[in-house]
């Protein structure tokens, strides 16, 4: 089967490589400067990986995002740093745009015999988690990220570094690790395609009943295969992914909705609700009520534009 490994590839002589997106992540285009842009074809919507790290500011839009072996909702504003050949995927709700920063800087490149480059090693080897990138160094980057594709040349590249110095030097409270452990696929995953293909299923199927075997048939593989694949490309079983994905949901409609709890958990897949409620109680630490007054609480005291 085909991999999923996207093979991106930077101008000559260029650093890095700047997209942008204004309706869905699979509609890209590659800013080179002010008012130079060249469509691609973005991977976004699936799961994939690359040699690039990335780092991925949302704009605009709300969905899921799956980076390495964590699943979270995610809103405008969001700001993720994926470190290289580590699988991500957002599973958008709606249009959404954003911009990504995407570089390359192997064991042989030349800024690692700089000893200012220290903090930027550490941080690219925490990348590997995934991190989601918080307060005040978040708004710093965010503003300094949308700034970036009116600049080209010297200027853009001061900026960059600007962006890297920032990340590296952020107080701990500010990066949040998010995978519990650091992923990076070595680029000959055969079974990654029959992977993404699971995914979408799940993603596609999750309200209604989503058999082991519905996969198996689907991805051509043994049980056997399909568990080591599966927690391999994931970092986690197929249950367990499925049952993230569900309380994932869940709480998106908790936060947008009025429904009632009981009724959202079988909205969702969920057909016993004394499970449900031990699955969210474990997963959140606190019951599903809990959470959503919670939600009414934060949004009724978050500050006022005006």
């Amino acid at each position: 089967m085909p991999s999923q490994r996207e093979d991106i590839q930077f101008a000559a002589g260029n650093t890095l490589r700047l997209l942008r997106w204004n309706r869905s992540v699979n509609r890209v285009e590659v800013v080179h400067g002010p008012g130079q842009a060249t469509p691609l074809h973005g991977q976004g919507d699936h799961w994939h990986y690359h040699r690039a790290t990335e780092l991925t500011l949302i704009q605009r839009g709300a969905g899921t995002r799956f980076i390495a072996d964590h699943i979270e909702l995610f809103d405008s504003g969001d700001l993720v740093l994926i470190g290289a050949n580590v699988p991500h995927y957002w599973h958008q709700r709606g249009v959404s745009s954003g911009l990504s920063i995407q570089w390359d800087f192997p064991l042989e490149h030349g800024i690692w015999g700089f000893g200012e480059a220290a903090p930027l090693r550490k941080l690219t080897e925490s990348a590997r988690r995934g991190l989601h990138i918080q307060g005040k160094t978040s708004d710093i980057a965010r503003r300094r990220i949308e700034e970036l594709p009116s600049l080209s040349g010297l200027a853009r590249l001061a900026l960059f570094f600007q962006i890297l110095d920032g990340l590296a030097e952020a107080p701990p409270q500010d990066i949040r690790p998010l995978s519990l452990r650091p992923f990076s696929l070595d680029g000959t995953e055969e079974h990654q395609e029959a992977v993404r293909q699971a995914v979408s299923y799940i993603l596609a199927h999750y309200r209604e009943t989503v058999s082991l075997q519905d996969l198996l048939r689907l991805t051509s593989m043994s049980r056997a295969t399909f568990a080591r694949q599966f927690r391999h490309h994931a970092g986690k079983s197929f249950s367990t992914f499925l049952n993230q994905v569900r309380l994932q949901a869940v709480c998106r409609a908790l936060r947008d909705t009025t429904n009632q709890v009981g009724n959202i958990a079988l909205d969702h897949g969920f057909n016993q609700l004394s499970f449900f409620n031990r699955l969210f109680r474990r997963e959140f630490g606190i019951s599903p009520s809990e959470f959503r007054n919670q939600q009414y609480s934060s949004i009724l005291n978050a500050p006022s534009d005006h």
